[in-house]
């Protein structure tokens, strides 16, 4: 057997639970050891993208919002959903303008990530937008936002010290201080 090929067998499928944004499937498995067992499966009816806007200065933008999973106030990137069929960087253009209020000259797609992929098939991308321009912000009903403008190697700090957990922030600002030498 070849080591890309599946090593687990589905019998059933069936879904558990589902509203707008996701579907939670159980699922009837062969394990690859040949032993029966279950999986839980979370499928996102978005793809996630996230935005690390850089101005000419060097900063970078974080939006501060309560995350009601957590239970805890959360900084991260520009973030949101892309729905599946759509592009996702006209969805990153989309929330880095509601979010923010800034529009970006310069777009610079730096990853696809899998953000937790041993339970969810959740696909994220990760964008650098450059050559800012300011404008008003435009949050959804569900959003009470802060934004926050900070030095990038600020950022890269939050992130080295816990003060930012979300993955794809994580991922995006590391990705960022790497590829710009911080």
């Amino acid at each position: 057997m070849n080591v890309t090929d599946n090593p687990w067998k589905t019998l059933t499928s069936a879904v558990a639970y589902e509203n707008n944004w996701l579907t939670i499937k159980h699922e009837e498995v062969i394990t690859p050891a040949g032993t029966p067992g279950i999986y839980g499966v979370v499928s996102f009816k978005n793809k996630a993208v996230g935005v690390i806007p850089i101005d000419s200065d060097g900063n970078t933008y974080l939006v501060g919002q309560y995350r009601y999973p957590l239970d805890e106030y959360s900084w991260e990137i520009p973030e949101g959903g892309s729905p599946v069929g759509t592009d996702v960087l006209e969805s990153a253009r989309r929330e880095l303008k509601e979010e923010t209020g800034l529009i970006a000259g310069k777009w610079t797609q730096i990853a696809r990530i899998h953000t937790s992929n041993s339970a969810t098939d959740e696909e994220g991308f990760l964008f650098i937008a450059e050559d800012l321009q300011e404008g008003d912000q435009a949050p959804e009903e569900t959003e009470d936002l802060q934004l926050k403008k900070v030095p990038l190697t600020e950022a890269v700090q939050m992130v080295l010290n816990g003060q930012i957990t979300d993955s794809l922030s994580v991922c995006g600002i590391l990705m960022v201080a790497r590829l710009k030498n911080i």
